[in-house]
């Protein structure tokens, strides 16, 4: 073999490594860059989800510091009535207005002053257990939901009670009340962790904006499509995902409970909503109640 035989041999060798070096290594930078492109979403959603877990508990925190503030000047207030009843009484027999009987019985008549202070305590020990309980299935609910915009699902705390507002625009198509496949993968979630509180109920409330329907069919106005609206939610959390019906209550509220103008069509759609009330357990408050009266 000639040397030219052999130096052409040579190059064709290493022309034909290089090409095969070449597609490993952009197959592999094919696959790095997948993996970065599914780590770098699977960062954005975990992001928003602490995002809205943050927002959750800051709410909850602004109510709590508020409710904490109101009791401590409540309680202020009737420890200096207290001290003042006191003095008044000693001052009033000394001066011998009053017998001693009179004195004695006004005298048990302020020791039970005390015993409000510590009913009040323990009814301030009660609302920061249900302000916790709340605060936990707030950050399920969002945990659960993922990162949703707001817009379409939003999740709030306000004076004590859970509200879920999750807008027709996900629910429903226009001017109907059959629950579209997307909002059936939302009430899923929802169900899952409403499922967890066997004690819990709650109530799917409906809404709409105040333009008369068109095509009314069997539905004669707002009220009958906003009453539809929640018992179709009711029905598939009922029959899809196993929620015991005698823990929901369906309620319309038409056009008159609006959370924005209809003037405008963003706001119609932010009236378009179906609303689900986290209900407060009163039978459990009112059995504190009963206890220490």
């Amino acid at each position: 073999m000639s040397l030219r035989q052999v130096l052409v041999f040579v190059l064709c060798s290493l022309m034909l490594f290089s090409c095969v070096s070449t597609k490993k290594f952009k197959a592999a930078q094919a696959k790095d860059q997948a993996r970065f492109d599914s780590l770098s979403a699977e960062y954005a959603k975990l992001q928003g989800a602490l995002k809205s877990c943050n927002d959750a508990s800051a709410d909850v925190s602004k109510q709590k510091a508020a409710l904490q503030g109101q009791l401590d000047d409540l309680n202020k207030q009737m420890s200096y009535l207290k001290d003042n009843n006191t003095q008044t009484l000693k001052q009033l027999q000394d001066m011998s207005v009053i017998s001693s009987a009179q004195a004695e019985s006004i005298k048990k008549s302020l020791d039970n002053i005390g015993a409000k202070d510590a009913y009040i305590t323990d009814l301030q020990a009660a609302m920061a257990r249900k302000d916790s309980l709340n605060m936990a299935l707030v950050m399920n609910l969002k945990g659960a939901i993922g990162n949703m915009a707001d817009s379409d699902v939003n999740i709030k705390v306000d004076k004590g009670v859970i509200f879920i507002d999750i807008s027709d625009k996900l629910l429903f198509h226009s001017g109907s009340f059959d629950v579209t496949k997307p909002a059936k993968a939302v009430l899923a979630k929802v169900a899952q962790v409403l499922k967890t509180q066997p004690d819990i109920e709650f109530m799917v409330e409906g809404n709409t904006d105040n333009v008369e329907l068109h095509n009314k069919g069997i539905m004669i106005d707002n009220w009958d499509l906003s009453v539809k609206r929640a018992t179709s939610v009711i029905r598939i959390l009922q029959k899809q995902y196993g929620i015991p019906p005698a823990h929901m209550t369906a309620a319309g509220r038409s056009e008159y409970v609006p959370v924005a103008t209809n003037d405008t069509k963003e706001g119609r759609a932010a009236n378009r909503r179906t609303r689900i009330v986290i209900l407060p357990q009163l039978d459990q408050f009112f059995n504190l109640l009963e206890k220490k009266s």
